[in-house]
């Protein structure tokens, strides 16, 4: 308002200084005997002519209005300008941020691929130089052998050849060794062909393949939990909310249901019909990200919901009802609160969820933290209130699902993510 009102100002100030003929701001402004101020013998607002041109004087006092008017203009001039520079000196710093940011996740991320290729290297020519080496053990073992052999078919050869000059034939008999030795190997049944290693560059390039196809996954996931962890905010149970069943730490992070209602003044924004909380903060534009321990627990409920959700009545979590959720039931199923709900089938039990909303674009997010899987997604959303965070750790069920869910800190560590 405050701007509006110095426009109208401004503006109708400069019309008291513009000149009638030419439009403009005064430049030097003079009066003529009848008070007007012109450049011409002729004033263009009574019609008033002047025979002679009439000595014209200087008008002081407009002529310092004017100056100081022009000052005001050249000085709101340059505050625009201050302002426009300090705009684009922070564009360019957080441009900056961001670009320094980016560099040194690629070259994480090229780093890694590389040592998962010289990994897939290493492997495989220690591989063939294994199987080379066993090859080559073998071929020297058979060699080995075949010497041994030949060396005893040259000694009983040679045994022959000596008693062959015998003159006693029944001496030769009895002396004369058999030929071929006894326990010889059948050497026409042994085969030692050369190791052929055709094919191995290309398998090692298609395990490679699979292996890097596998990381690239993994790394995806990586980097867009921490883009998307990059709008960590700071979120805290509101207790002006929470179901009179369930205990609030000092610190409104935590939240567990106990078997004993405390005695709380009824307002319009407590749950009244289950164990349900909201977070304090509420966003109504832009995107925003936080995260919640689940482990230990058996059943939880875990998304946002809009403002004027009913709070005095049993609901069902879906979106027509103004929630977005998902939700662990029995220790293993897994759903997400559409309508209808929709079978969830996880990897691994998540121990942290992140949840991510872009208000604009209308998507909620759930993050398995730990893995950075994507483990669902409410998409084209409608929008139209504020939006808070909402928790349920849902009843103790006898102290099997006493453990509290636990609102994490990430927003503080965000900057080292």
């Amino acid at each position: 308002m405050f701007s509006e009102m110095a426009s109208s100002t401004q503006s109708s100030s400069e019309e008291q200084f513009r000149c009638s003929i030419c439009l403009e701001v005064f430049s030097e402004p003079v009066s003529t005997p009848c008070g007007h101020n012109f450049s011409v013998c002729k004033c263009p607002l009574c019609n008033k002519s002047f025979s002679i041109r009439p000595e014209l004087c200087v008008n002081t006092l407009l002529s310092e209005m004017v100056s100081q008017l022009k000052l005001e203009k050249t000085s709101r001039s340059m505050d625009h300008m201050r302002l426009k520079v300090q705009e684009i000196t922070a564009a360019l710093e957080l441009s900056e941020r961001e670009a320094q940011r980016e560099t040194q996740q690629m070259v994480k991320v090229f780093s890694d691929i590389m040592e998962s290729v010289q990994r897939c290297l290493d492997h495989h020519t220690k591989v063939m130089e294994q199987s080379l080496s066993k090859h080559k053990e073998r071929a020297q073992a058979l060699i080995q052998q075949l010497q041994q052999e030949m060396c005893e078919l040259e000694k009983s050869s040679t045994e022959v050849q000596q008693l062959s000059l015998s003159t006693d034939p029944l001496h030769f008999l009895q002396r004369c060794p058999a030929l071929p030795p006894a326990g010889l190997m059948d050497w026409s049944s042994v085969s030692f062909e050369p190791q052929m290693c055709e094919g191995s560059a290309a398998r090692a390039l298609s395990e490679l393949e699979t292996s890097l196809s596998q990381e690239f996954e993994q790394l995806t996931s990586t980097l867009e939990l921490r883009r998307v962890q990059q709008f960590a905010v700071d979120v805290t149970l509101d207790p002006d909310t929470a179901y009179p069943w369930l205990v609030l730490s000092e610190d409104l992070k935590k939240i567990h249901h106990i078997d004993v209602r405390k005695k709380l003044p009824d307002s319009p924004q407590r749950f009244d019909k289950g164990p349900n909380v909201l977070g304090k903060q509420s966003f109504s534009s832009g995107r925003f990200y936080f995260e919640v321990q689940v482990k230990g627990k058996t059943n939880w409920d875990l998304g946002v919901a809009r403002e004027s959700i009913n709070r005095k009545e049993e609901i069902t979590l879906s979106p027509k009802n103004g929630f977005w959720t998902i939700r662990l039931k029995k220790g293993d199923t897994y759903k997400a609160c559409a309508s209808p709900p929709v079978r969830l089938s996880l990897k691994r039990p998540p121990q942290k969820v992140g949840v991510f909303v872009d208000y604009g674009a209308g998507l909620v997010s759930f993050y398995d933290v730990d893995s950075a899987d994507l483990i669902y997604s409410f998409t084209d959303c409608s929008f139209r209130e504020k939006l808070f965070p909402f928790f349920s750790p849902c009843t103790n069920e006898g102290g099997t699902n006493s453990a509290p869910l636990i609102i994490s800190s990430i927003y503080s560590d965000k900057n080292n993510i």
